[in-house]
């Protein structure tokens, strides 16, 4: 465990004894966006406790019935106070006569705990040389860096404060196309608090921020620089994902990106634990997208897949019983398993379907 001892206490909307918590982002000069639609009045409940101890608060799922247009005001007033402005500063090299020089950047950032542990994006913080902190009543705090996970573009800071409000946490699995979305944030660096509303365009849809494919949920709600790493919620105010990007070419609008905030849970957790993701696990091959498929080319000695006795040329069908189509989504059902579990997989092999039993086995098992 790292620094700060005590884990945060989550508030969350999950099923009993499980907990989800929810994130993403924006860009380096940003910071606020806002979802809407027609939404609902928040409901909570009373804290339960997950698995790990840690007490959630877990709050209403998303609606599934017919939703009456009501005004979002009061569920933007309840989530506001959740979500921060974040501003940076970094040492750069480059070519200048000085040989160095100091830029600085902006993004946003959701509370996690009362107790100061706030999400943000990887590429918020990362190579920042300070951290600074505005809360929604104005408030600046120091920050300093709990951990990072570029794979999935996360990060904790922390701030030393107390009484903060944190985000009730939803569950991004129970989406649903058109469902309301109400992103908040700090678009340019300079408009904290920023709300823009607008629904789930898309679930599950695949892009590719710094050379990762990322299963992200899609948006219409208008997104901006700076809004990386602030909160989208649902039409009961729960956290559902965190903003991380944004398509922006000539022409194009209506177009912004999440990380599921039930995706996010579990790295958060050891991020907070161990300041970096140490559970992941591997399974030792080099992947190849094919029109029909996604297929093994190459197999590391001594990992995970060798020893289960997969082989280049194997077309995986099947990880864990979820059919895969791309490498994308085959790191998404990887993540959340843990070193030490046992997975099976279904490949076919000439022309024969073929089912392994695969132990995960970690970068230092190998």
């Amino acid at each position: 465990m790292n620094q700060y001892n005590q884990p945060p206490r989550f508030r969350q909307k999950s099923s009993a004894g499980k907990w989800i918590l929810g994130l993403l982002c924006a860009a380096l000069l940003g910071g606020a966006a806002g979802y809407g639609g027609s939404l609902l009045a928040m409901k909570t409940t009373e804290p339960s406790k997950s698995q790990s101890g840690v007490n959630i608060t877990q709050g209403s799922s998303p609606a599934t019935g017919r939703v009456e247009a009501v005004d979002v005001s009061d569920v933007v007033n309840a989530v506001r106070p959740t979500v921060v402005e974040i501003t940076t500063e970094s040492v750069t090299s480059g070519n200048s006569l000085f040989g160095q020089y100091v830029s600085q950047g902006a993004g946003s950032g959701v509370i996690m705990s009362s107790d100061g542990y706030i999400i943000t994006n990887n590429h918020v913080v990362e190579g920042a040389r300070s951290i600074a902190v505005r809360t929604a009543d104005g408030t600046e705090y120091d920050a300093k860096l709990v951990g990072t996970d570029p794979s999935t573009d996360l990060a904790v800071i922390k701030v030393d404060a107390q009484d903060l409000q944190p985000a009730t946490f939803g569950n991004s699995n129970d989406l649903k196309v058109g469902s309301a979305a109400i992103a908040i944030g700090n678009p340019l660096g300079s408009l904290g608090g920023t709300v823009t509303t607008g629904i789930i365009s898309a679930l599950d849809r695949e892009i590719v921020i710094d050379n990762e494919t990322m299963v992200l949920l899609q948006t219409d709600a208008a997104i901006n620089p700076g809004n990386s790493g602030g909160g989208l919620f649902d039409a009961s105010g729960n956290l559902i994902g965190i903003v991380n990007a944004k398509q922006s070419a000539s022409g194009i609008e209506g177009l912004g990106f999440a990380i599921p905030i039930s995706d996010a849970v579990d790295v958060l957790q050891e991020l907070i634990e161990n300041g970096a993701v140490t559970s992941r696990p591997l399974l030792g091959v080099s992947l190849q997208e094919m029109n029909d498929g996604i297929y093994i080319m190459q197999v590391s000695e001594g990992g995970s897949a060798a020893e289960a006795g997969l082989q280049t040329g194997d077309k995986i069908l099947s990880f864990d019983g979820h059919e895969v189509d791309s490498v994308a989504h085959l790191k998404q059902q990887l993540r959340k398993h843990r070193i030490g579990d046992v997975v099976s997989m279904e490949v076919e092999r000439d022309g024969r379907t073929k089912t392994v039993e695969v132990t995960m086995k970690g970068q230092d098992q190998r």
